[in-house]
């Protein structure tokens, strides 16, 4: 699941990317969970976790459905 991740991650990274910010994959584990980092203007902006949950949790849920939640750190 590791490497899907990464790959869904890459396809989401553009949108980032054209605001100043970035994601970085840190993990994902047997439940399901995975663990990002938000870097660049996406780690100081107030709407951080709106992206993360909204944006990138909703994207890699639909794209891969053990994915059960996705947390920054």
């Amino acid at each position: 699941m590791e490497e899907q991740v990464k790959a869904a991650l890459e396809n989401v990274r553009p949108s980032l990317q054209a605001d100043g910010g970035d994601v970085e994959f840190v993990s994902v584990d047997k439940e399901g969970i995975v663990s990002v980092k938000l870097t660049g203007a996406c780690g100081t902006c107030p709407m951080s976790q709106m992206t993360l949950k909204m944006g990138i949790e909703n994207y890699l849920k639909k794209e891969i459905p053990q994915v059960k939640a996705v947390v920054g750190i």
